[in-house]
């Protein structure tokens, strides 16, 4: 149901949100007399990045939830690729936030939610994780969001969650792990190769299979800043 709002729903735009780099829109969707409040990210309001020039950060925030599902981690709020009021862009399910939770404290606490993010992180080689990104919902359920910047070739990872650093992986993570290169290798995501490159679908590769390999978190890379600025 939220997908065929999300897919087909009227948009409404409600505001923007000015703190983000890029355009950034609150919307509302009405389908069907169903309405929905979601994020809309349009392609023609991405800002140029040196590291990143193919201008794809839209598609990359969908692959980073097709990565998520397939991780059964479920961090990312759903998201798509649609056309708007403003162009193609990505459209991601709105989440109401836990106010309650102190983000300052929580961030760097234990919570095993945390740490699957960090490890979701480690594998779409997230180069933006930032404390403002963490979205603990009413539920107690936590869903991250913003990854336009993800699945470089190169070691970019930074993020303010390096809690778990060269700690070894669990039986579980490393399960999760091997079921991801089976699905990667196996060409059973079959929408990634139209949203990132052969050669970052590869790399995507390489890094899980490293990550396998070494069977802990990684430590920060020493030739890259390895913390978001600002962190929130």
């Amino acid at each position: 149901m939220i997908e065929e709002i999300l897919r087909q729903g009227e948009i409404e735009v409600q505001g923007r949100l000015v703190d983000a780099s890029n355009a950034t829109l609150l919307i509302s969707l009405s389908h069907n007399g169903a309405t929905l409040d979601a994020i809309y990210k349009p392609v023609a309001g991405e800002r140029p990045l040196w590291d990143f020039p193919d201008g794809n950060l839209a598609q990359r925030e969908r692959a980073a939830y097709l990565i998520s599902e397939a991780m059964n981690i479920n961090c990312v709020p759903l998201t798509i690729l649609r056309d708007g009021p403003f162009g193609v862009g990505m459209v991601q399910q709105w989440i109401d936030i836990d106010e309650s939770v102190q983000l300052e404290d929580y961030f760097h606490s234990d919570d095993p939610q945390l740490r699957m993010v960090a490890l979701f992180d480690a594998v779409i080689n997230n180069t933006d994780r930032k404390i403002g990104h963490l979205i603990p919902d009413l539920q107690q359920k936590l869903y991250v969001c913003d990854h336009g910047v993800t699945f470089h070739v190169d070691d970019k990872l930074r993020t303010v969650l390096w809690q778990w650093a060269g700690q070894s992986f669990t039986e579980d993570e490393i399960r999760t792990l091997d079921s991801l290169l089976t699905l990667l290798r196996s060409n059973q995501i079959a929408e990634l190769p139209s949203l990132i490159t052969a050669e970052e679908i590869t790399a995507l590769m390489l890094r899980v299979e490293s990550l396998l390999t070494t069977g802990t978190f990684p430590e920060p890379n020493p030739e890259w800043p390895h913390i978001p600025w600002p962190p929130f």
